[in-house]
């Protein structure tokens, strides 16, 4: 069998190739997937994975992640927005939303949804200092890392008490249409937003960064 296909079978895979599970994590948390955190505490609850180490590797990605953006926002953000307009008003949204809560929105941006892949871009065309958003960066990814992780270990818990050895025939297809919701969810968000159009106060300018 190249590729297991019951959940028992995949997290056992898991186990045996830990290593490259937490590269993967790492890797992937630069973008704020919470399936991925999610997933990955239930496989720590399964024994597959280090409860510790699966936070450490989704909070070092996001956090390595972010610094990556800002800087991105801070050294060609003006030119980029230039060549990719579309990315303007994703922008003008988190500046927007940096204006009104500041070092509330740098904690937060990772659990809103629609705006927190454009964000730490946007901090970079801002006149918020490097070093401050590498504090607060480092705090708030650990939070979004302790508290997706969290959940999806605490699911596991919850799904094994319930259901118990039943579980076990659910295999990948639970995988399959938990992916499929989140996927549905994502393409709803995508059309709505398509019909009607975040209205960004005209305040919220692209800041220069400052030299």
């Amino acid at each position: 069998m190249l590729f297991p296909t019951d959940l028992t079978s995949f997290i056992e895979l898991i186990r045996q190739n830990g290593d490259a599970a937490y590269s993967l994590m790492f890797a992937y948390a630069t973008s704020h997937s919470m399936l991925l955190a999610l997933f990955a505490g239930y496989a720590a609850h399964s024994g597959a994975l280090s409860f510790g180490t699966v936070i450490m590797a989704c909070w070092l990605g996001s956090f390595a992640g972010d610094q990556c953006y800002f800087w991105l926002g801070r050294q060609f953000g003006v030119r980029l927005l230039d060549r990719f307009p579309r990315w303007r008003h994703g922008v003008d949204a988190a500046l927007h939303w940096l204006e009104r809560y500041d070092t509330g929105f740098i904690l937060s941006f990772r659990f809103i949804y629609g705006v927190r892949n454009f964000s730490s871009f946007a901090l970079g065309l801002s006149a918020v200092k490097w070093e401050r958003f590498l504090r607060l960066n480092f705090l708030a990814a650990g939070v979004w890392a302790a508290t997706f992780v969290a959940v999806g270990f605490f699911l596991g818990h919850a799904f094994r008490a319930v259901l118990g050895d039943i579980a076990r025939s659910f295999g990948l297809v639970m995988l399959g249409v938990f992916i499929a919701v989140w996927v549905g969810i994502w393409l709803l968000h995508r059309t709505q937003r398509r019909r009607r159009p975040l209205q960004v106060p005209a305040g919220a300018k692209v800041v220069t960064p400052p030299p």
